[in-house]
């Protein structure tokens, strides 16, 4: 079972090779928060601890085979880069899907690069099977003590820098993360509260403490690739289950504007994983009372698909609005919904006039806007408005 003292060892041989991250204070998501930002890190993900942690604990034998791994980006990262360190071969599996940025930076550190179709847990399973067949050292993701260890001396930063913390947001993926964290934590200050998050879709660690065994939940889609883990680990489980209090989880439309919250008042940038503990603060999914310390875990966030995550927080803070509704078709009906629309302070984003909706009367048009608005409150104050100059609204 992972150890304090090992943590503690971890952090000795950690030092001059990874950032201490900052932990600053985050007014305008709670009253009580902090940010660790791990998303500073080296390799811009948290998994450099462990990865360096695991890689320096080879043998010579070990290193001298070479060794592999999997992951979604960000362990294949680190791993990569720790391996390129100490002059030692790495493999790393990735799922196809992983983010282009993760796969060219994971290559750019120095690995080989096998993309395998599926998900982690593919991945994984080829990791294993080329392991086997050509005898590289495998490097677990998670589910290894060096690498738990690694990732537990965030717990020991936090300590030193917020002394009086009373709760700690963690997401969870596989548990490695987590697991440090809390051993780390709950052996020199007991009382500190520490919760999990994972992605509602793919809430594996949740199911299995559940179940009070682990289970493999069935995959889902979501934009926290990096914890979009089906089956925790053996030794990830079993200190979750003796360390950490709760276990919550977050909708897609939560972590988006999580994301974006980071953006616009803390001035980073934050991939789907890392903002899942911004998000359960932001939703009311753990308690605002205490001295709060959320981790964001990482910032490799593909920009490809930055803008849509951006708009689908937007939409989830109630800053955009998509709406259709129907206008009688003779002259001046169009400026006339408009001008309603502007009297409220909305900004019309894009507008589309329709005739030919095969749904409409000969009489009427098809209106779709897209809006830009300032919160819930905004948005119910227009559709108030329009409703009561008659004009029927529909889901866009």
């Amino acid at each position: 079972m992972l150890t304090l003292e090992a943590i503690q060892q971890a952090q000795t041989a950690l030092a001059g090779i990874v950032r201490v991250t900052p932990l600053t204070p985050a007014p305008k998501i709670g009253a009580n928060v902090w940010i660790k930002s791990e998303n500073l890190q080296l390799t811009g993900a948290f998994k450099i601890r462990g990865a360096y942690n695991k890689i320096r604990s080879l043998t010579p034998e070990e290193a001298s085979r070479g060794v592999i791994a999997c992951s979604a980006g960000n362990h294949a990262q680190g791993i990569a880069l720790s391996a390129s360190m100490q002059d030692i071969k790495s493999v790393i599996c990735m799922p196809e899907g992983a983010p282009i940025s993760k796969v060219e930076n994971t290559r750019g550190y120095g690995a080989e690069v096998v993309l395998v179709p599926g998900v982690y847990d593919d991945a994984a399973k080829e990791a294993q099977r080329l392991s086997e067949e050509k005898g590289y050292t495998f490097a677990h993701p998670f589910n290894d003590e060096a690498v738990m260890a690694g990732q537990g001396t965030i717990g020991l930063e936090i300590l030193s820098q917020l002394p009086d913390v009373e709760q700690i947001v963690v997401p969870i993926g596989g548990g490695g993360l987590i697991s440090g964290i809390a051993t780390a934590v709950k052996s020199i200050k007991p009382a500190c509260r520490i919760v999990g998050v994972q992605a509602a879709s793919v809430a594996s660690m949740k199911a299995s403490l559940e179940a009070g065994h682990i289970v493999t939940v069935p995959d889902g889609a979501t934009i926290a690739d990096g914890i979009h883990v089906l089956t925790p680990g053996e030794l990830t489980f079993e200190a979750v289950s003796k360390y950490v209090d709760e276990v919550v989880t977050v909708e897609e439309d939560e972590i988006a504007a999580a994301i974006l919250s980071l953006l616009e008042n803390q001035k980073t940038i934050a991939e789907g994983a890392g903002a899942t503990t911004v998000a359960a603060c932001l939703f009311g999914h753990v308690d605002p009372m205490k001295k709060t310390v959320c981790v964001v875990s990482g910032g490799n966030v593909d920009v490809t698909t930055l803008s849509r995550i951006i708009t689908r927080g937007l939409s989830k803070s109630g800053r955009i609005l998509e709406i259709e509704t129907k206008i009688a078709d003779k002259p001046g009906s169009l400026i006339k919904l408009l001008q309603i629309v502007s009297s409220t302070g909305a900004n019309v984003l894009s507008v589309s006039h329709d005739r030919e909706d095969k749904d409409s009367d000969v009489s009427a048009c098809v209106v779709s806007m897209v809006l830009e608005t300032r919160d819930a409150a905004h948005i119910e104050q227009l559709l108030i408005r329009l409703e009561s100059a008659g004009y029927p609204l529909y889901e866009a």
